[in-house]
């Protein structure tokens, strides 16, 4: 009985290591941040002049301090093949015309004794070819996170889209220079330097495009033939 319930035990816990986890919205590591260094609104005093709605007449609106929305224009696409083909063969065949046995020939019913050991030929081929081709265009706005010594801007941000079968995502992260950043508060995607672009979805359709885990091991790297 305890060998059942442990062995029962083991399979779920193998089967619950194969789950998919699902994407959760809302991640706090891509989380809009509040500006550093503002003040609270003021009340209003009965003047014109309201420093909490003020303009900056000399600036020119691109995103440069923590807190501050910059859009990224996704110009993504990537293609690539590989192609590997392995052959090896090995073959071997041992004769012995005269046995011997310390020194002297080996006879059996007055004949010399000769044999030859049966031939072994080993041989395997494998081939594998790998074609990729993704794309990936649109806008996503996100906002600065923090802001380097030398002006470099660290930019994180996601969007979210609830469609009828389930939801699609997009995640990015990296770092910009201000001097990439276009006049309308702009910059493409291609200059991000350390970028971290995720695109995926949850749901039924996205369920389906997975394979089992099952599947994925009888055609993984553990399976002896």
């Amino acid at each position: 009985m305890k060998k059942i319930l442990l062995s029962l035990v083991v399979v779920s816990g193998l089967l619950t290591g194969c789950v998919q986890k699902q994407v959760q919205p809302n991640n706090p590591e891509y989380a809009p941040v509040r500006p550093q260094g503002l003040t609270d609104a003021q009340p209003v005093n009965g003047s014109i002049y309201n420093a909490a709605t003020s303009i900056n007449l000399y600036g020119d609106g691109r995103a440069h301090r923590v807190g501050d929305i910059l859009t990224i224009a996704l110009q993504e696409s990537t293609s690539s093949q590989k192609s590997a083909t392995t052959e090896i063969d090995k073959s071997g065949t041992t004769s012995l015309e005269q046995a011997t046995a310390f020194g002297s020939p080996v006879t059996a019913l007055g004949k010399p004794v000769s044999f030859t050991l049966p031939s072994t030929t080993t041989a395997f081929e494998g081939e594998g070819t790998s074609d990729m081709s993704n794309n990936l265009t649109g806008n996503i706005t996100v906002t600065v996170h923090d802001v380097l010594p030398n002006g470099v801007l660290i930019v994180k941000g996601e969007k979210w889209l609830n469609l009828n079968q389930g939801d699609e995502y997009i995640r990015i992260s990296g770092m910009v220079r201000p001097q990439d950043i276009g006049s309308d508060n702009t910059v493409e995607s291609t200059k991000l330097a350390d970028a971290r672009i995720a695109y995926s979805g949850t749901g039924a359709v996205n369920d389906s495009n997975v394979m089992g885990w099952m599947s994925r091991f009888f055609i993984g790297a553990l399976m002896p033939f």
